[in-house]
Order: C-alpha cells, then structure tokens, then sequence
C-alpha cells in the first residue's frame, strides 16, 4: 500500500472534468488499498501539502496540469510522480510543436499551420474542410470544425475565437472513423473506435454526455490497420518521451490511412473516459490499471 496525492481541479477550462477524473481515480486508489488524498491545485500547492506521501497522481487536464509547469514544480520538490515529465509534457500539449516532432520522423498527421486571425484568412486550408482548434488546449474545446464550404464563414464565430486564443492551429479535416489507442508502461492497449451521435462530432459535450459510441474491438477498422495505428501510437508516445501512460487520437481516411492527430499525457479517467475503457477490455480493472500506474512511478523515481 502506498499514499498517495491524487492532484484534480486546477483552473483550466477542463476543471469539471478533472475533478470527475480525480473522483474516479481516487476510489480505485482506495479500492487497490492505497492510502489517498486528493487536493486541488486551485486551492494552492506548496511543498509542505506533498511531502511524506510516497507518490502525486496528477489528473490535471490543460493548462496547469498537462504543460510542464506542475511537473516542473513536482521535480524540483523532488516528488515521485505518475506520468510523463516535464518536458515531454510541454511538448505534447504544444500542438504546434508536436506536429514538427511528427514531421521529423515521418509520421503521418493532418496539414497544418499556425496562424493568428489575418493568417488565417489568408491561408489556403480555409478553401476545403478545416478544423480550427487551440493548439495548447484539450476536450475540443473552443474548436471549430467546418465539413461544408457551402455556407460562408461566421467572421464573429471566428473573431471571437481569436479574441480568446490570439494564436491557433488550422488543420486540414480528415474525413473518416476516429479512432485512439492507449499506451500503458510500454504496450499498447487495444484500440477503441468513436462514433459520434448521428449528426453530431466528438465535440466536448458528446465526449462526456455517453452518446458517442466507443467501441472496443472495433468494429469498422481492419486488424491490420488497428496494428499499425498502434505501432504509430507506441512510436509517437516514445519519440515525445512519454511516460507511464498517454493516449494517441487518429483519423483513418477513405483510403484506410492513418493520421495521427495528439497525444494526450494526461487522458481522461472517469468512468466514460476512453483509456479506462480499453485497459478493461485488455482485463485490467480500474482499481489494477491505477495500482500499475502507481508502481510504475515509483520504479522510475
């Protein structure tokens, strides 16, 4: 039995669904018969709150909590904690700076750039289906994705987007299933398939409302191409530095390729979130998938 810090809250947009996160997370912890105590970073984090604990289990969703900063913070305590560290971090929650990572090695993403408002209707993606979305925010949050040029483009929907996020990622959109694949310590967890309500996205209320379908096996994607997307998802959390755990989220298009769109360091962990989902379907329990989490920090402080 360890004790253990379960960090959720924080003051990002994704507060609500960290402090679902932390409630999940700590009643596994208790259930594989760890000794728990969750805190909200909001409320101020000092030393003297972590210390005599024998590990912090950040479930700090955006900014705050998957940007380096708290880690950063925990490492200069000098603080064992689950996940990936501070700079590998920083890196995957830059989207920006991800895609370049990608681009280095070869691997397969959306055509993007980064652009601030005049860049953006200047730029040539805007001619043909686009998603523009922050490029260091998560939950599709303040996202907006454009299927159809048939319609003009709400100049106010955009602005106001810009007011809020004076720089953003344009990505040319991949039509197709979605799909993400979980890496735990160093093996990939089966892939899940997301199938939005009809009509709808995987938009930030269809994440969290039970409506998409998550299938796990799919049911849509070849064996081959769930293989290769895991491949990708492995390669992709070790070329970042991830550690621990991340989740990778892809695009498969018409053609069956594959497109890597983020790695999240910090996934979702409440009982709708997808990493949970697929550690369950590999037989892990909640309460065993925490308890491993929680021995791999510990084997790597």
């Amino acid at each position: 039995m360890s004790s253990v810090i379960v960090l959720a809250g924080g003051t990002s947009d994704e507060r609500a669904v960290s402090l679902r996160s932390g409630a999940a997370v700590s009643a596994a912890l208790q259930a594989a018969s760890h000794d728990v105590t969750v805190l909200d970073p909001a409320d101020g984090l000092t030393k003297e709150l972590l210390v005599g604990h024998d590990v912090v289990f950040p479930v700090l969703h955006g900014a705050g909590g998957e940007d380096g900063s708290l880690q950063t913070q925990l490492d200069i305590f000098r603080l064992p904690y689950v996940g990936t560290g501070a700079a590998a971090s920083a890196l995957c929650f830059d989207k920006w700076q991800y895609k370049q990572l990608l681009a280095e090695h070869d691997l397969p993403h959306p055509a993007g750039e980064l652009v601030d408002e005049t860049k953006f209707w200047q730029s040539s993606l805007i001619t043909r289906p686009f998603v523009l979305k922050p490029f260091d925010g998560g939950s599709s949050i303040d996202t907006l994705l454009i299927r159809s040029l048939a319609e003009p483009l709400d100049k106010d929907a955009v602005h106001a987007l810009f007011a809020k996020h004076p720089k953003m990622l344009l990505e040319e959109l991949v039509e197709g299933a979605e799909i993400t694949v979980a890496v735990l310590g160093d093996q990939c967890l089966p892939v899940i398939e997301i199938i939005p309500p009809s009509g709808g996205e995987f938009d930030y209320e269809n994440k969290y409302n039970g409506q998409s379908q998550e299938l796990c096996p799919p049911e849509h994607v070849s064996d081959a191409v769930q293989h290769k997307a895991q491949e990708l998802a492995l390669r992709a959390h070790q070329l970042a530095g991830c550690r621990d755990f991340s989740r990778t989220d892809f695009m498969i298009d018409a053609g069956g390729n594959l497109y890597i769109l983020e790695t999240n360091t910090i996934p979702g962990m409440t009982d709708q979130s997808l990493l949970p989902k697929a550690a369950a379907v590999s037989g892990l329990t909640m309460p065993q998938l925490m308890d491993r989490l929680v021995r791999l920090a510990l084997a790597h402080h």
